[in-house]
């Protein structure tokens, strides 16, 4: 009898930490197609606030649940080779928040980063993602932004998550796993969502599956060497309320330990994700006196680092360099914009990463292509939102052709098309955008001016301005297109 006890095999609780690990890696597998071991459990640790400079720093703005764009941004800065793996070395990667929402690759990228987490410090590097306005409105259970193809995912996640869920229960021995289901609705909204929603809140909530395991490693706000990163914005209250404390309240909340409603500095246009005093695109709206305030409170900051809002220009500087801001759009779900980041070494100049052909051509040199030098009046630079969004104020104006009319630029033989929306006093950036006379694609060169427009004057065949010009095109033989609707809603 004891020669048979001695051979009876070993059960589940024997080999706890061998049969969850084997379960969670399948699901994984089967939600992202991402091969991601658990960790190993160990001791929490504040989450680390300020950093010494680093010798290569990459910054990249909102991601918005697109994956391809995702993946863009990373080669931009040649931190991932072609089968996806990290290729940055020791470089640092902070990822300024709103990875959610908008589009429907959501939980591939939290899975993608996490992977990139991993690979990179295995090799000396870090990658830091932070919480921006959309983490915080989804662990709230707030999805007016997801979109079908996002609720769909979650769906996905939780069929493999249950069934994950099914496997270890099987198990004798293994603790029951927690349902995160328990106590949701069965009915929320109109029942072709409810499904999604239901998943989606189950995933997202405080200390969810996908809250507890991915969101609360991300930091609210971050200083490394001279620099202040923060989805939003920083006001003087928030500094003297504590960075570190802010850090860790946040995750405190996210890991369910503080209620349902993340703290007030989450909430409002004033708080540290949602507050655009600082990124308006008119560079004359933004409060440089309360950003040379903040900055001055917090030991060796020269400049503040935010996403939040869009720069349909590209990666730009304002208040003196002060503020820097990378939302460039990027997202196909909010303006299929061209990606960009930004890179900083130790605590010299700063330089984008463009994927702007314009700049690629204009930097002959392959280890300059697609670099543009410091962020001083990037207002120089191009339009990196597609040009969806001049339909929303040009949407009356339809086939606009070449002509010479008003006027031919003795540089380069380019012809010029000028037009402009009657009704509008002064707008912040005015265009020329000239195109090769013989091509329709390719833009040889790019101006801009700020200048009231006082009168326009509309032809059949071309749209001439009076005072200063506003836009500036060569289609050749060919017309603008009808507004689009994927072109609105571009404020994140």
């Amino acid at each position: 009898m004891e020669d048979l006890k001695a051979k009876t095999p070993a059960s589940c609780k024997d080999l706890p930490a061998l049969i969850t690990s084997f379960v969670d890696t399948f699901v994984d597998f089967s939600v992202t197609g991402h091969f991601l071991l658990p960790e190993t459990p160990t001791p929490s640790q504040p989450l680390q606030t300020y950093y010494p400079p680093q010798d290569r720093l990459i910054a990249i703005g909102d991601l918005h649940g697109d994956l391809a764009k995702t993946k863009q941004s990373l080669r931009l800065a040649n931190l991932i080779d072609a089968s996806d793996k990290w290729a940055g070395g020791s470089a640092t990667v902070v990822q300024v928040g709103d990875v959610l929402d908008r589009g429907g690759d959501e939980l591939k990228i939290l899975y993608f980063l996490e992977k990139l987490r991993r690979e990179a410090a295995r090799c000396g590097g870090t990658v830091i993602t932070m919480h921006g306005n959309h983490e915080i409105m989804n662990v709230e259970g707030d999805f007016r932004y997801a979109t079908k193809e996002g609720l769909d995912e979650f769906v996905n996640w939780a069929h493999w998550y249950k069934t994950g869920n099914r496997m270890k229960s099987l198990c004798k021995g293994l603790e029951k796993p927690r349902d995160p289901f328990e106590g949701l609705p069965s009915v929320l909204v109109k029942a072709e969502f409810a499904e999604g929603f239901r998943a989606r809140i189950a995933a997202l909530r405080p200390d969810g599956p996908v809250t507890k395991r991915f969101l609360s490693k991300n930091v609210t706000v971050l200083v490394i060497g001279e620099s202040v990163f923060v989805h939003g914005g920083l006001l003087a209250k928030h500094v003297k309320y504590g960075l570190e404390k802010m850090n860790e309240e946040v995750r405190e909340w996210i890991n369910g330990v503080k209620g349902r409603l993340a703290p007030e500095y989450c909430h409002g246009g004033n708080s540290v994700v949602w507050l655009r005093k600082f990124s308006d695109e008119i560079a004359d709206k933004c409060d440089c006196s309360a950003l040379e305030h903040v900055l001055a409170t917090i030991p060796g900051a020269k400049r503040m680092i935010m996403g939040h809002t869009i720069q349909e220009f590209g990666i730009n500087g304002a208040c003196n360099e002060r503020a820097i801001r990378i939302d460039v759009g990027m997202s196909k779900g909010c303006g299929n914009g061209l990606p960009e980041v930004l890179e900083i070494h130790g605590n010299s100049s700063l330089r984008i990463l463009t994927s702007n052909p314009l700049y690629q051509k204009k930097y002959a040199s392959s280890a300059e292509a697609g670099r543009r030098e410091g962020v001083g009046l990037l207002e120089h630079g191009p339009q990196q939102v597609e040009f969806c969004w001049m339909y929303i104020f040009l949407g009356m104006l339809e086939n606009v052709v070449s002509s010479n009319k008003c006027g031919r630029s003795p540089k380069n033989d380019t012809i010029e098309t000028i037009a402009s929306y009657s009704s509008i006093t002064r707008l912040a950036c005015i265009f020329f955008l000239a195109f090769d006379h013989q091509s329709t694609s390719v833009p040889m060169k790019v101006e801009i001016f700020s200048r009231p427009v006082t009168h326009i004057e509309l032809s059949t065949s071309v749209i001439c301005l009076r005072g200063s010009p506003l836009l500036v095109y060569l289609l050749p033989g060919s017309s603008l297109l009808k507004p689009s609707a994927n072109c609105y809603g571009m404020l994140s």
